[in-house]
């Protein structure tokens, strides 16, 4: 973010939004408004400078805002992405070219153990290294009971936001330095889960989960592990089925803060615990979610 002074309740927007359906995974580029990723508004401070991350789900929302933020911090990012977001995904790569950083394409489908692995290994064959994994990436899609949510769907949601974790982060392994850093992308789901969210919720817990025990395995090898767990906020996956429209026009209106946090607002976390600032910091599970102190 800017030096400047915020304005919480006047300086984003506010709903009502337009009812605006997308087919899954959705683009951020035609969202409305488009979210505010930090692509204008995000000041780095060197804080990241020399660093190595790669970042799943880097396109758009959270992990867009992420990887812009590391870039202006003076990280080499590569993210991960599926093929059909190639146009938000571009759009970052040259915001992470702007800065002088490094900026590395990697398109698959993370619900395969195989890309996984190719993921990775690409991401330090060309960043040169690793030092920050962000696990990012995530599939929601709202399914009103139980008895109509499909084995098909409940595999997807749990290939994608769990089984791809585990893959990714262990290969990861392979190449993390003492002092590197794991962040996870959990939920205020995790805690307080929607009905109509019951599989991307159990997910959301289960990264918690992760996070902590893998926090105590890899603590004596100096690698920190932590998550973000973000409440509402404006992306891809709310009009790409995470929602019901006519649950997407008031998104975040229940929030104390009367609104959805955007993007850019949530990448200084993933900065901090990315930097050398937190040495003593796993383990922990961050919220942002606008007041309501879930967590």
């Amino acid at each position: 973010m800017t030096n400047e002074a915020v304005n919480n309740l006047t300086d984003f927007p506010v709903p009502p939004f337009k009812k605006q359906p997308q087919s899954s995974p959705g683009l951020a580029s035609q969202m409305n408004p488009v979210p505010d990723h930090g692509e204008t508004s995000y000041t780095g401070h060197g804080r990241l400078s020399g660093k190595k991350a790669l970042i799943t789900g880097g396109d758009s929302g959270i992990g867009r805002a992420a990887a812009i933020a590391f870039a202006r911090e003076g990280a080499d990012v590569a993210i991960g992405y599926l093929p059909e977001e190639e146009s938000d995904a571009q759009e970052v790569i040259e915001l992470i070219q702007k800065e002088g950083r490094k900026a590395i394409a990697l398109p698959g489908d993370i619900r395969s153990e195989e890309f996984c692995t190719e993921l990775v290994e690409r991401a330090v064959a060309e960043l040169g290294g690793l030092d920050v994994l962000v696990n990012n990436a995530g599939r929601q899609q709202y399914c009103s009971s139980i008895r109509d949510l499909t084995t098909e769907a409940f595999d997807a949601t749990f290939k994608t936001n769990v089984y791809a974790l585990f893959w990714i982060t262990k290969a990861a392994l392979r190449h993390l330095p003492k002092g590197a850093s794991i962040i996870n992308t959990s939920s205020v789901q995790a805690y307080d889960p929607s009905d109509i969210l019951l599989d991307y919720a159990q997910t959301k817990a289960c990264i918690a989960a992760f996070t902590k025990s893998l926090a105590k395995q890899l603590g004596p090898e100096g690698i920190r592990v932590n998550a973000v767990a973000p409440g509402p906020y404006w992306t891809p996956l709310q009009p790409s089925g995470g929602q019901p429209q006519e649950k997407l026009t008031q998104f975040g209106e229940k929030a104390p803060l009367g609104r959805p946090g955007q993007p850019v607002e949530i990448a200084p976390l993933y900065v901090l615990l990315a930097s050398d600032e937190t040495p003593f910091t796993s383990g922990q599970v961050w919220c942002s979610d606008g007041g309501t102190g879930t967590l």
